[in-house]
């Protein structure tokens, strides 16, 4: 196995780490709820399936049928 010839320093390996960093999520508003949802991401609200405005599965059809 392949070991370090010299010791890497706290310092060195902590620039090294500056890149990695918890991003927080992108949010949305839907143009027909106006709930907030993920970027990309269909939604439920009000047992309705919302991508881009518009209705994708109702369940409350299903629900009353």
């Amino acid at each position: 196995m392949a070991h370090p010839k010299r010791k890497i320093s706290k310092t060195r390996r902590d620039k090294r780490r500056t890149h990695y960093k918890a991003v927080a999520p992108t949010l949305a508003t839907d143009p027909t709820t106006g709930e907030m949802h993920l970027y990309h991401r269909a939604h439920w609200h009000e047992g309705k399936l919302y991508y881009k405005g518009q209705v994708l599965i109702d369940k409350t059809e299903e629900a009353e049928a």
